[in-house]
């Protein structure tokens, strides 16, 4: 009887091994870093590192580096970092008014990101151009008022233009504390710009009054029938 109980516990349990040894490998639903709870952080945007400067003037390129002239290079940056979100503040001036182009390239080991066309000695002020095609992708195209430092900050890049020391920084673009003369401004180019943002203004403020008008008539209507 003994030897039939063995018999038996042995037939058991190579039928155990067998059934274990044929089990597919259980595998954990927890990721890696769960289970040694570590969380791998989002790797950051990757930041301009370079722009380049075309234009009309020997050699026609310039390339200005931040790891070589850190100071330099965000000086160039700050005149157009803001063009890429903001809204248009002005007009195209005529042709004749604009004076000569530097297209300025922010670039990205070398790629470029981002492209402006700058009118330092435009008349009125310098003037900055987007350009709907980006090399990120399309914008919507628009005219603004530059920085008063754009020419300063251009010729200290390399690009011939007159030296303006008594241009200290900001701008009607993005920036603080200026010094400039009355003679420098177009009082007819500004004072157009400013009708021109008034006259819409002065439209959407009608359309919103009209829309405020029409809502109450059309619940004063409607108390009217109930009544």
């Amino acid at each position: 009887m003994f030897a039939r109980l063995i018999a038996a516990t042995g037939v058991v349990a190579a039928s155990l091994a067998v059934g274990l040894s044929l089990s597919p490998t259980p595998v954990s639903a927890a990721p890696a870093g769960a289970r040694t709870g570590v969380v791998t952080a989002p790797k950051a945007a990757p930041k301009p590192d370079s722009v380049l400067i075309a234009g009309k003037f020997p050699d026609g390129k310039l390339t200005i580096k931040q790891a070589e002239h850190s100071e330099l290079f965000q000086r160039l940056l700050a005149e157009v970092n803001w063009l890429g979100s903001a809204t248009p503040t002005t007009s195209k001036p005529a042709a004749d008014k604009l004076g000569p182009k530097f297209t300025l390239t922010v670039q990205i080991k070398d790629k470029a990101n981002q492209v402006y066309d700058l009118y330092p000695l435009a008349s009125g002020g310098p003037r900055a151009y987007r350009p709907a095609q980006q090399p990120t992708g399309k914008k919507a195209a628009g005219w603004f008022y530059g920085r008063l430092t754009m020419s300063e900050s251009l010729r200290l890049s390399g690009v011939p233009l007159e030296a303006k020391p008594d241009v200290v920084s900001g701008g009607i673009g993005a920036g603080s504390g200026v010094n400039v003369k009355d003679e420098e401004l177009d009082p007819l180019a500004v004072s157009k710009d400013v009708f021109a943002q008034l006259q819409r203004l002065f439209l959407l403020n009608g359309a919103v009054l009209l829309v405020v008008l029409l809502g109450l008539a059309g619940v004063a209507f409607l108390i009217r029938r109930r009544v």
